[in-house]
């Protein structure tokens, strides 16, 4: 049996006990961008996996390409899973520079990011793309983490909505039932590194409006649809986000560069009455 396949069964395990017990899995996703070297990554995990982490709290790594092998090597999946920061659409071929779902799962990826504000920025990624390659994901058993956001000037306008709905209306289309398999992670562009970050009323008002589009796909998975909130998430907000309604975890940029501040992410939702 495979890494990612044991994980997905102690995840499967956790969330079945977790429910019965009327408690929620809460996800802890840092992405790392391009950042890191090789000895830090491992200093990282190393203090990381010495760290005693709540059995309701799914942490999740991603690391830089260059870097999965170590985190493979390193993680005990019972505590710390790891995925990559995109995926290609193409399962083989001339396409110079990408890395395909197969190729992550030899790496024993179990998540991969997908559609991140920066690849629709930089890359020219549309919603389009970024649904064939959660699709592709998917179909190697790799959970896709879809990636949706407004900017600064879709937000003041009340454009926001609709761009939010088209985003996952794309991935709706091509993932279909298995979209409850997905994670969904609401970035609002503006707030992204820039330190600004919506009123907790703002992000309820948005969490729930993303909930219920993804609802109005299949009622019946409607509880099982995890939406994410990334946008300058740090050690001095997470405990007053953390109980939103409709708030499912957060996915953490800057601040989960540093082991210690993560730490004290992880600690600060791990005290009694956070969640």
């Amino acid at each position: 049996m495979e890494r990612r396949e044991i994980e997905q069964l102690v995840r499967t395990h956790m969330e079945q006990k977790l429910e019965a017990e009327g408690k929620r899995e809460y996800i802890i996703a840092a992405n790392w961008k391009m950042n890191m070297s090789a000895k830090e990554t491992r200093a990282f995990l190393k203090e990381l996996s010495d760290t005693n982490i709540p059995e309701y709290l799914n942490i999740i790594l991603f690391p830089p390409f260059p870097y999965l092998p170590a985190a493979q090597k390193m993680l005990r999946y019972e505590a710390v899973t790891y995925g990559a920061q995109d995926v290609a659409e193409k399962d083989k071929g001339a396409y110079t520079g990408e890395v395909s779902a197969a190729m992550l799962a030899d790496c024993g990826c179990s998540y991969t990011l997908i559609g991140h504000s920066e690849r629709r920025a930089y890359y020219g990624e549309t919603s389009d793309i970024v649904a064939r390659k959660a699709s592709k994901a998917l179909e190697y058993g790799i959970v896709p983490v879809i990636c949706i956001g407004e900017t600064l000037e879709e937000r003041r306008s009340g454009a926001y909505k609709e761009v939010l709905k088209g985003q996952v209306d794309a991935a709706a289309k091509v993932c279909q039932e298995k979209l409850a398999q997905c994670i969904i992670a609401y970035e609002p562009v503006w707030a992204i590194g820039t330190g600004v970050i919506p009123t907790t009323k703002e992000i309820e008002e948005t969490h729930r409006y993303i909930h219920d589009v993804l609802a109005s796909y299949d009622k019946h998975a409607g509880a099982k649809f995890r939406i994410l909130y990334g946008g300058s998430v740090n050690e001095n907000n997470v405990r007053d986000i953390a109980p939103v309604p409709f708030v499912d975890g957060f996915l953490i940029g800057g601040a989960s560069l540093k082991v210690e501040s993560f730490k004290n992410i992880i600690n600060l939702l791990s005290l009694d009455g956070c969640l």
